[in-house]
């Protein structure tokens, strides 16, 4: 499948690399190729140049926004959420119109330290944002509510826990579940919430998250057990 994953930090990378190693023909969206590819510094996150990733990873082409949704047939939105619906405005309508958008992103709000504030909550998700702004566009909200490692291999978590899927059209979640799945997802751990308004509650899971992952450190998940 043609993907295009729309960011270039520690989550779009991880994820490039990782599908792209499934055998999908991947682009990285970002803003500016020259400025992203002559950064010699490490980012906010402290996440290395973007430059010594891509030397590591020479079939994922770096792309402009929109040259990467017109490539993708599946569009990742893994910007930092503050910054996703005019990452997502650059890349194009036109370019998301009918695709699939697998967003994982979170509204986090940084400025008060650890653990993050949301930027909304209670009554919006971006999930819903996203699908607002973009009504053409099939979007689907999942993976955020593991750490980028976890993502790409749950395996990294011991036993039976599990991951969410919220949105709209049913076609478009199955083709996320079948993603979901090459990931190392079992099926029987993928559970459908309903419709992008049930990211909302995963969305505002992120403030426990955090505060657990100061506890335990970030390889761990939630596991839905029910009583027999």
């Amino acid at each position: 499948m043609k993907i295009a994953v729309i960011g270039t930090g520690m989550v779009g990378r991880a994820l490039a690399g990782r599908l792209g190693g499934l055998g999908h023909d991947v682009v990285v969206g970002t803003r500016h190729v020259d400025q992203t590819l002559q950064r010699t510094e490490r980012d906010a996150m402290g996440t290395p140049p973007y430059r010594e990733w891509q030397r590591a990873h020479p079939a994922v082409r770096l792309a402009t926004f929109p040259e990467a949704g017109a490539h993708g047939e599946l569009v990742v939105n893994a910007t930092a959420g503050a910054v996703s619906l005019s990452a997502l405005e650059a890349v194009g309508k036109t370019h998301l119109a009918g695709k699939v958008l697998l967003d994982l992103a979170v509204p986090l709000d940084l400025s008060h330290g650890m653990p993050p504030r949301l930027l909304f909550a209670n009554t919006d998700s971006l999930g819903e944002q996203i699908q607002r702004a973009f009504p053409d566009a099939r979007v689907v909200k999942t993976l955020n509510t593991v750490f980028t490692e976890v993502m790409i291999d749950p395996r990294r978590v011991p036993g039976q826990h599990n991951i969410f899927v919220a949105g709209e059209d049913a076609a478009a979640k199955l083709t996320v579940e079948g993603l979901l799945r090459e990931l190392g997802w079992p099926k029987e751990a993928i559970i459908d919430l309903g419709g992008i308004q049930t990211a909302r509650g995963t969305e505002m899971y992120m403030q426990l998250y955090f505060i657990l992952a100061e506890k335990f450190g970030f390889d761990f998940n939630m596991a839905v057990v029910r009583a027999p």
